[in-house]
């Protein structure tokens, strides 16, 4: 886990085996080059190291870094990211006693390289063999608490593929942020996380001296995988005893309904010290309309997923430096549509243009039946609408357009959709993915390029001194000679 201020510039170095590190959720304003996806950064060579170097720019909030290629996120290698306000700028709640962070997701016994070589023959993953809360099984890990104090947890949703929910037992969840958002302070007595999502919530130990299970479990599976920790009551000499507290299961209603309770709080500071509420992404005319539509389907005898009919595959040098060095033949703009096209599903190495400045509506269209969870790098976008059935552009005067909760992961139901807004105020080649993992790896996503014609470092870095080269890249040089 690291935590830093807004604002601050940060090294993160990074040793792994041929790897690169994202950090989901974190915008890297003007600053693709530090993305760490696979479109963006050459792998790290074996026994190597490289420094990604961040700007936290005007972002506070709960996030998580992982490993992102290949399928090593299923090795493990995520921890919590915490971006705090500066003490000047008003938060909306008390400073609580102490903060955690808890990273929850579904989890396989076999190995990350056994996994990637069963999408490769074409397979699905199978179901997943258990739930892990700071990689620990049930019981593992335990949060101490003082009884009257009140504490904050971080709760990162670092999974393959499944929507978790999780509840305290005996104690209500007030919830607090959003990736970033400060949001309106409901309590809850369970709340869903879908995969890559990442919240906010405050406990208050309000109940009797003794240990209380958290509950997370899957949601929308036959059968539950459930998984405990210990929320521990200093001093307390009785374990966490009785019922461990029941979670929904396959209620798409209920989920769906809680959603929409999640919503800005408009009077709170965020980065800045001016509320949330003073910036009306509602009266802001849409200058781009983009439709994304998943699909699953058998591409040349194998398991493949697509957006737009477009299914992803990797091109031999990071689209970011092939853009930059002007490398002909590496991607093509516009090989993806902005509308669902019905041809057949083909595989391609998809980027769509943008434009810098946009204000984009995005609509995820899911007719699969089930839950898909959609991320875009970069941004944080406005969900401004979700429903069930098929989307048609009278649904738009149902859009909250006033207090629509801001993130940059959203969960879209079977056979339904969700729109959001965008403005697309972020230079760079940027992600657009599922955060199903398997589904990422065998192409459900592309990149957007946003681009300017304009080139200035106000609004995009140079290429950094250390940028890995590799590819049709690999003679070319960061600085001119």
């Amino acid at each position: 886990m690291f935590a830093a201020e807004v604002n601050e510039w940060q090294d993160g170095k990074l040793t792994r085996f041929s790897d690169s590190g994202s950090r989901n959720g974190v915008q890297q304003r003007g600053n693709s080059w530090q993305d760490g996806v696979s479109g963006t950064n050459c792998p790290i060579p074996p026994g190597k190291n490289f420094t990604y170097v961040m700007h936290l720019k005007d972002q506070i909030g709960s996030f998580f870094y992982f490993p992102s290629l290949a399928f090593h996120k299923a090795a493990g290698g995520f921890g919590g990211i915490r971006i705090l306000s500066r003490p000047r700028i008003p938060v909306p709640f008390a400073t609580p006693a102490d903060d955690f962070t808890l990273l929850i997701g579904d989890w396989y016994k076999a190995g990350h390289s056994v996994l990637k070589a069963r999408l490769d023959r074409g397979k699905r993953l199978p179901f997943p063999d258990a739930i892990l809360i700071n990689g620990r099984s049930s019981n593992g890990a335990t949060f101490t608490v003082d009884q009257g104090k009140t504490y904050r947890l971080r709760i990162s949703n670092v999974g393959l593929q499944n929507s978790l929910n999780i509840r305290v037992q005996a104690h209500t969840m007030k919830l607090v942020e959003v990736e970033g958002t400060h949001t309106v302070q409901n309590d809850y007595s369970s709340l869903d996380v879908h995969v890559g999502q990442s919240l906010s919530v405050l406990v208050t130990a309000d109940q009797p001296v003794r240990d209380y299970y958290i509950a997370v479990s899957t949601r929308f599976t036959n059968p539950v995988l459930a998984a405990t920790a210990t929320l521990h009551y200093r001093n307390s000499k009785q374990k966490a005893s009785g019922p461990i507290p029941a979670g929904p299961t396959g209620q798409i209603d209920w989920s769906l309904e809680q959603a929409r309770t999640i919503r800005t709080n408009l009077t709170a500071s965020g980065p800045r010290p001016n509320p949330q509420g003073s910036y009306h992404y509602g009266s802001i005319n849409v200058t781009r309309a983009v439709r994304l539509a998943n699909s699953a389907a058998q591409v040349n005898g194998k398991q493949r997923y697509a957006v737009n009919s477009v299914s992803f595959v990797e091109a031999d040098t990071p689209l970011k430096l092939a853009d930059h060095f002007k490398i002909g033949g590496v991607f093509r703009l516009g090989s993806i549509a902005d509308y669902p096209t019905g041809a057949k599903e083909h595989l391609d190495t998809s980027v769509m243009a943008a434009d810098f400045h946009a204000f984009a509506e995005i609509v995820f269209e899911n007719k699969e039946s089930i839950v898909q969870s959609w991320h875009l790098d970069g941004y944080n976008f406005w969900v401004v609408g979700m429903d069930g059935g098929k989307w048609s552009p009278d649904r738009r005067r149902d859009y909250n357009r006033i207090d629509a909760v801001s993130r940059c992961t959203t969960q879209v139901y079977p056979k339904s959709w969700t729109a959001v807004y965008v403005a697309l105020d972020n230079v760079g080649m940027w992600n657009v993915r599922s955060e199903f993992w398997a589904r990422r790896y065998l192409g459900q996503q592309f990149y957007l390029r946003v681009y300017s014609p304009v080139e200035s470092v106000r609004d995009e870095h140079p290429i950094p001194n250390n940028a890995l080269l590799c590819g049709r890249a690999a003679d070319r040089s960061t600085r001119p000679l």
